[in-house]
């Protein structure tokens, strides 16, 4: 049985870790609503605290690499991230993160891959900065919403 082929998760032939602005979205396993005590306030739970302390951590850990923006969501996470040069691929950089936060939490909670997008211009970059920044106040209405178990 021939199983379909999966559509490549990066930009053929690109280098990621060519300077430039980045963003990520990093999704917890099955969707699970971990990072927030409630769905609706965007107060962070324990683990979202730890997620937040780590993704802070970035551009101390790679200091070729700002952290632009970021949001905590209840099932995901967003980055903005700016490489200079010098720095590691993002691969390099997500996988440590999440590595890092898996063992601060002490529990794997992360989907294996995160969908990412290269920033082409100062126009695309603005949107993902407003994008990130409102993200929280519209969770209802966010793509990865799922309601919280009762």
């Amino acid at each position: 049985m021939d199983l379909p082929k999966r559509k490549p998760h990066r930009l053929t032939g690109y280098d990621y870790a060519t300077c430039g602005a980045y963003f990520i979205t990093c999704c917890t396993w099955k969707r699970r609503c971990l990072f927030w005590k409630r769905e609706q306030d965007g107060t962070l739970s324990p683990w979202g605290i730890l997620v937040e302390q780590t993704i802070r951590e970035i551009p101390i850990r790679y200091p070729s690499i700002r952290l632009e923006q970021y949001a905590v969501m209840p099932n995901h996470v967003h980055l903005l991230l700016l490489l200079e040069e010098g720095s590691p691929s993002i691969s390099t950089v997500i996988n440590q993160m999440k590595g890092a936060a898996t063992k601060r939490i002490g529990q794997a909670v992360w989907q294996k891959l995160y969908h990412d997008h290269i920033v082409r211009n100062e126009r695309d970059y603005l949107e993902i900065r407003q994008y990130i920044a409102t993200n929280p106040a519209r969770w209802l209405e966010d793509c990865f919403y799922q309601a919280e178990e009762l």
